[in-house]
């Protein structure tokens, strides 16, 4: 391996093929390959794995067996299994399930705060609020994830200043951590050093790259290169973004690791274990995997 200066030791990878992977297929995928997807992540190492989403069906069909998801999920000891929750009926029903942790998803533009959760970009905050009082009140952790944090299809890029205030005010609620999403993949590594780097202090910062123009591992690098040390990824790189047409969705957790061992990087993950299960679920999604890792090892 060949280390490189200003990179952490460890890297946690935060696995969100489950949730916003399997968002993203067109045919309903049945509840028990999700569990079996799930499980198979925990045995190949991650100690953190977004489960599902507690979005209303008729917007997220494909998550609509949520709830019946964690009744038969297995979940390990040690392990965090938070899920997505847009509103308060959405944690109620995280807090039926016996859920400990969960998310809310921000726009840092207007028109897709609009377009996305049907609020401004002020108001939006008017429905994080007391979804956030809530879990914590409950006793539960949430995260943050802030949306076309480099640009949209609509407005162009995103100012940096902007993404900063809207990040620290879902920060100020008491969220323990902020995903800066590049959701349409327009980001590029001197840009992302920028933002990390606008906000002061990477420690409550993770990142979540999408590889539209081939630019998440580049990206991913910067960032840790400013201090991030969470990394947002799917397996088998499932998932995508509606909202280019040449998306070809997250960042490829097999990608990622890949370049991290290279690197010298502890995360815990197997990464041929990694791969079958990217071969398994491929198999029955009826597609091959996106992910390059998958393609070449699953070849050899």
């Amino acid at each position: 391996m060949y280390q490189l200066d200003g990179l952490p030791s460890r890297v946690t990878v935060y696995e969100v093929g489950a949730r916003d992977g399997l968002q993203n297929e067109k045919a309903i995928v049945p509840v028990e390959v999700k569990a079996e997807f799930i499980d198979r992540l925990a045995d190949a190492g991650h100690t953190v794995i977004e489960a599902t989403s507690f979005v209303h069906p008729k917007w997220v069909p494909q998550l609509a067996d949520s709830g019946e998801l964690l009744e038969i999920l297995e979940r390990r000891p040690g392990i965090r299994y938070p899920v997505l929750v847009p509103n308060m009926r959405g944690l109620e029903r995280a807090l039926a399930s016996g859920i400990e942790e969960i998310a809310v998803f921000a726009s840092a533009t207007e028109t897709f705060a609009n377009k996305n959760l049907n609020r401004g970009l002020d108001s939006q905050f008017e429905m994080f609020e007391p979804v956030v009082a809530g879990a914590l009140e409950a006793g539960l952790r949430v995260r943050a994830y802030v949306s076309m944090v480099f640009g949209d299809p609509w407005e162009g890029p995103t100012p940096v200043a902007q993404v900063v205030d809207v990040g620290n005010r879902l920060l100020d609620l008491g969220c323990y951590e902020l995903s800066l999403g590049d959701t349409i993949g327009v980001g590029t590594p001197g840009h992302a050093a920028a933002l990390i780097s606008a906000f002061g202090s990477p420690e409550r910062l993770a990142v979540h790259f999408h590889d539209t123009y081939g630019q998440a591992l580049a990206n991913t690098l910067a960032a840790l290169r400013s201090g991030v040390t969470v990394v947002d990824a799917s397996t088998g790189g499932i998932g995508g973004c509606p909202y280019a047409e040449s998306a070809t969705g997250n960042l490829a957790t097999e990608d990622l690791v890949w370049m991290l061992q290279g690197l010298g990087i502890e995360t815990g993950l197997d990464l041929d274990k990694l791969v079958a299960t990217s071969v398994w679920l491929a198999s029955r999604l009826g597609r091959p995997s996106p992910s390059r890792v998958v393609q070449a090892l699953a070849k050899g």
